[in-house]
């Protein structure tokens, strides 16, 4: 009996589990219909019949001509660089300056001994005075003296007209021997030497008139020999004080008072911050780029401006340059060609920003492309171990309507960027004509992209052209 009954009770709970999961069936299959009927019957066939669009954002595809840079790391350094050094042999009496001093143009730098020198100048400038004197002598004395040449020569030749008149008058009566042979001969002598001292005379009056403007240029000329003599010893004791040559900061010194200082010897080293504040960075540039920089001839005709100017010592600071100088010699190891930039310093509150010495880096346009093709840098996919891709929406019929087309891949190589946009290329030479000006690209979305389900742009990027 008490089996009967565990089997009768058994068979009463299997009844009762089966009826509840009829029930459980029924249930679902009224829930489904429920929702069947609430979809609607159109739309749960086109939900069965077509996929989904995936929602992407997208930019457009430009072309535009773009600028390639470079950086090139480089060194700061002066406009000019002088080692001041003396023209003269002399003990230094007194330094005016040291290492770190501002100078300005024809400031004093250091005093030499000039005791000898000024003893000479004092020497000379006495003998100055005397020729003075003596070509003043000469302007007074030599025109008295020509003027005394000439009236002894007419003297002369007032004896002579005499001598040779009473000669004439003489010949007759002694023809008639009214007087003596002795006589004659007395008169015939006075005229004779009545003749010679004229023309004694008359030489001596004419070597006056051409000697005595001779003797004034000589006077003249000796003056003038001294005069260059005293003007070389004043410029002699004026290279005794050793000035600034241009204006700009000493930054060596080499000798100290009391230091005899050789001829040609270095006193100083300053290097120059002109009126403009302006200060170099060299840099080497490859030869393949030289022949698009510009050189600065005038304000009219800039140099190659710089893009960006890196100061390592200078963080934050921000300076803009341009090229000022090609040095047309090249490093023929490493192919460079010294190109100075030049760009105007400031003053910190240690000096001068820049100094000379400094590390730099400088970024310059090199060249261009004209006719690149241009992405946003967000439509790139960069994956390890695979092409760089770019998803390019191939767009349908209705396009303009519906913002629905086909995302397909595209490997291609990366070429100059220039802000946001990056220039691309198709590794396929068949994907050319999906990268043109005009097409979309996917920037946004794309990392999640089924190639096989179609895009919808739900929205167009507007990126700055470059």
């Amino acid at each position: 009996m008490r089996s009967k009954h565990k089997t009768s009770t058994g068979f009463l709970a299997v009844r009762r589990n089966g009826l509840m999961g009829r029930f459980f069936a029924i249930g679902w299959l009224a829930a489904l219909w429920v929702c069947i009927l609430a979809v609607g019957p159109s739309e749960a066939q086109e939900a069965a019949s077509e996929p989904r669009p995936q929602p992407v954002k997208a930019a457009e595809i430009i072309q535009a001509r773009i600028e390639m840079e470079r950086a090139f790391v480089g060194t700061v350094i002066p406009t000019r660089v002088s080692q001041v050094s003396s023209t003269v042999e002399s003990r230094v009496v007194t330094m005016f300056v040291e290492a770190g001093d501002r100078v300005k143009k024809d400031d004093k730098l250091a005093q030499l001994r000039t005791e000898t020198v000024q003893l000479d100048l004092q020497m000379a400038n006495a003998e100055l005075a005397l020729l003075k004197y003596e070509l003043e002598r000469l302007k007074v004395a030599l025109p008295k003296e020509l003027e005394q040449a000439k009236a002894r020569m007419k003297a002369a030749e007032a004896l002579k007209n005499y001598t040779k008149a009473r000669l004439e008058r003489n010949e007759s009566l002694s023809t008639d021997k009214v007087i003596s042979k002795d006589e004659k001969d007395e008169i015939l002598s006075a005229a004779t030497g009545a003749l010679k001292v004229f023309e004694e005379r008359t030489i001596g009056w004419e070597l006056a008139a051409a000697t005595n403007p001779i003797n004034i240029k000589e006077a003249e000329a000796k003056l003038k020999v001294q005069q260059e003599k005293i003007a070389r010893l004043e410029d002699d004791l004026s290279e005794h004080t050793i000035l600034a040559p241009f204006d700009g900061y000493v930054t060596r010194e080499y000798s100290e008072v009391g230091q005899w200082l050789a001829k040609g010897a270095p006193l100083v080293e300053v290097i120059e911050i002109n009126k403009d504040n302006e200060i170099e960075i060299q840099i080497p540039v490859l030869e393949s780029y030289i022949s698009h920089l510009k050189v600065r001839s005038s304000k009219d005709k800039p140099g190659t401006k710089t893009t960006r100017v890196v100061i390592e010592a200078l963080p934050g600071e921000k300076f803009e340059g341009e090229v000022a100088a090609i040095v047309p010699m090249a490093d023929i190891n490493a192919r460079t060609f010294p190109v100075k930039v030049r760009l105007t310093n400031r003053q910190g509150p240690n000096g001068i920003l820049l100094k000379p010495g400094m590390l730099a880096s400088v970024t310059l346009p090199v060249t261009e492309v004209l006719d690149a093709v241009l992405v946003p840098k967000d439509a790139l996919i960069l994956e390890e171990g695979k092409d760089t891709s770019v998803w390019v929406i191939r767009k349908g019929r209705d396009f303009d309507k519906t913002h629905v087309g086909q995302a397909v891949p595209v490997a291609v190589s990366l070429g100059e960027a220039e802000g946001d946009w990056i220039q691309v290329s198709p590794l396929k030479e068949n994907m050319r004509e999906l990268l043109q000006p005009g097409g979309m690209v996917v920037t946004e979305g794309n990392e999640r992209i089924n190639p096989t389900l179609p895009a919808r742009v739900i929205e167009t990027v507007k990126h700055g052209k470059p």
